[in-house]
Formats: structure tokens, sequence, C-alpha cells
């Protein structure tokens, strides 16, 4: 005998970040809510994020902090669930909270407490949350119907909160994308972002030996610049600085390093240079950089002998390496690693205000799983509460 097909006026797809905040801003308004995922525990991607301590948000949050095609997208839903409601919804758990930098909001203990936190906001809402359950299909002759693996639901309105691609060892897929084609809508090409940067090569061969060491620095790709730490791994680079800079990096782009930010590197040579004549070039720039990496750009192209040997013109050529340091990178280490997804459902296909497809009455697409992506530091979870609050607002 055919499972009789359950009915409610909302389903979500993903309890992650977006799902879960989606689900009981619905349900808070009288909305009957089923909240689906494929994995067997909530909120995944939260609990290992920032450490485990889950960077939550970030108080700098504004819209020039997010990429996309459309920059102008994001300006509807990050004013009308800011950073500061999500901290007020923190504060009324009591989940302490501390500003590490830039900005960044981390919680003082586990993460675990975010993701209870939002479970205890959806059981309060009378949101249904069913977690094992594989969506095998979706149709609409009127109303969603969605085939699972635990028998078939139907709602009004569908919301995709699946994420993308990103961490799939978490269990992430590009099913929100294969949903969003399936109905028309458009695809911004997807691409891993705030990903490490993998190198070939003679640069390869100098960073292997560097792996573990972190030095502060100005990375700098398509003409954006961000001030943050490098790290040097056995596959090429690494720190936020570059992960940074990889959701602008595009194959055959080269990236700049400025090892001595605020510092005028032939000034300094050459003052060094008339003040301290017999010191060797490696003992000088330790003085500034980590040993290893100091003794690493003496060793390709400097001899070993005292500064004051060193011609001024040999001097200027290490400073403007110092300072624009060009690289071009291999590729990156890949979905695997990456911390988001950049790209993915076109936002020209959506309301900025309800995250509605305009032409599909009554399906939604939030979070990661659209083409929206945030700075590396609390931004992405913030994109995500934003446009749940909002999908969760109108459906």
């Amino acid at each position: 005998m055919a499972r009789a097909i359950e009915h409610f006026d909302v389903i979500i797809l993903g309890a992650g970040a977006a799902g879960l905040l989606c689900a009981f801003t619905a349900g808070r308004r009288g909305r009957r809510v089923l909240l689906l995922d494929h994995a067997d525990q909530a909120g995944k991607k939260i609990l290992i994020s920032g450490g485990g301590r889950c960077n939550f948000t970030n108080l700098d949050t504004k819209a020039d902090r997010f990429f996309s095609n459309n920059p102008h997208f994001c300006k509807s839903a990050l004013a009308r669930y800011t950073q500061h409601d999500f901290i007020a919804l923190v504060e009324k758990h009591s989940i302490a909270w501390h500003e590490k930098t830039l900005g960044q909001l981390f919680c003082d203990g586990s993460a675990r407490a975010i993701v209870a936190m939002l479970l205890d906001e959806c059981a309060a809402a009378g949101v249904d949350v069913r977690l094992s359950h594989r969506v095998s299909a979706i149709t609409k002759p009127d109303r969603f119907h969605i085939a699972t693996s635990h028998g078939e639901v139907s709602a009004g309105s569908l919301v995709l909160a699946t994420g993308g691609p990103s961490i799939p060892k978490m269990g992430a897929t590009g099913f929100a994308y294969q949903v969003a084609e399936q109905f028309g809508l458009k695809l911004v090409q997807p691409r891993p972002a705030l990903v490490p940067l993998t190198f070939t090569g003679d640069d390869l061969a100098m960073m292997q030996p560097l792996a573990g060491v972190a030095t502060d620095v100005i990375a700098t790709c398509n003409r954006k610049s961000f001030r943050e730490n490098l790290l040097f791994t056995h596959r090429g680079l690494s720190g936020p600085a570059i992960l940074q800079i990889s959701s602008l990096w595009q194959p055959g782009v080269p990236i700049t390093i400025d090892l001595q930010p605020g510092e005028d590197a032939g000034a300094a040579l050459l003052a060094r240079k008339h003040a301290r004549p017999k010191a060797e070039l490696k003992t000088i720039l330790a003085e500034t950089l980590p040993q290893r990496l100091a003794h690493a750009l003496v060793q390709t192209g400097y001899p070993a002998r005292p500064i004051g040997e060193i011609p001024d013109k040999g001097l200027h050529r290490l400073a403007a390496r110092l300072k624009h340091w060009s690289l071009t990178p291999s590729g990156t280490e890949g979905y695997g690693k990456a911390e988001v997804t950049i790209g993915g459902i076109d936002t020209s296909g959506l309301s900025s205000r309800t995250l509605e497809a305009n032409d599909i009455p009554g399906l939604y697409a939030i979070g990661e799983a659209v083409d929206v992506t945030g700075w590396l530091g609390g931004y992405n979870f913030q994109w995500a509460w934003s446009s749940g609050f909002c999908a969760g607002m109108a459906v």
C-alpha cells in the first residue's frame, strides 16, 4: 500500500546555516515547515568552522565585502537582517563570544552552541526537522512534490539551501545547482573559493622547504589587495591573505605578494648597508622576515657576503622582489580544501528582497547556493543568516 503524501506549507532542503535560520523564521510566522537534509547531523559545516568555534558573523559586514556578478544583489538582504540581529540572537541564548581580529566574531566555547541555538529556535517554531532523508526527485505539477528515501512530501514553497560543493567530505554536493537548472534557472560557473593556491616548478621548489612558515603580507590579485598572514605549504601558499585572493584568482592570472607591508624596502636596505656594512644580507632580512624565509630569499641569487659588498643595484633588485613578488599559481587545492564555493545560482533570476525565483513562484534559493560569496571572516555566515531570514519572511 502506497504511503500517503505529507503536505506542508514550506519545504527547505538543507539543514545548514541558511536553511536552519529560514526554517524557524518561517515557523514563527505560523507556517508548517519541513526541513530536510541527507546528512545525519544538522549544521555540519557550522561545527567545523572557525577551528570549531564558529566565526558566526563580522562586525564590518557590508555589501562591498561580497563577490557576485551583481554586486548590488546582496544589499537588500544584508540590510533587512544585519550582523547585529544575529548577535542579538546569540546573546538571547547566552552564548559567550569575542571579537578576534578585523571584526570577526567567534564563540568563546564550541560551535556546537550555535547549532544547538538554531535547532532550539526551530523546535520552538514547530519546525519538523528530518535528517538522513535523501531526495530522489522533485516535480511541480501544482505544488512542489519531493520524493525522498522515506516517502513523498509536498509544499507550496520550496527553498534550496543545500549550499555548494565545497568540503565534500562533510556531505556537500552541487544538488542545488541541479534543481535550479531543472527549473530553468541559470548558473554562474561555480569554482572553489577561500582555498589554498598550488604551484609547480622553481616556485614550488622554493616554497616546500618553507612549509609551516607564516608571515604578514599584502596579497594582490586583479587589483584587489588583502593584508593578512601568508602560510607556506608543501603544495604552495595558504593563510588568510591567500585564501582571500583565491576568490579573485583565475587560471593563468598572476598574484603579487608584498613581503614587507608598510616599509620602503629599498631605503631600508640601503640604510642598513651604510649603518652595518659587515652584516650578512640574510641577517638583515631576518630582522623583518621569518629566518627561514630570509635565508631562502638570499639563496636565490645573492652571494653570501656582507651587505656592504653588494652593489646598490642588487639591493634595489631584492627590494623590488620583497615588495612585488609576482607568482602565477598552477591551480588551487580544489573543493576538498575550499571553505566556500564562488558562483552558483545566477542572481538575475532571483528577487533580491525575497530570494524567490522570478519565473517559478514558490521556489527560493539562499545561502552558498546563490552567486554571492563573502570574504573570509564570518561574511559567508552572515549572508546565510540574511538570505535565510528574507526567504523565511516570504515563504
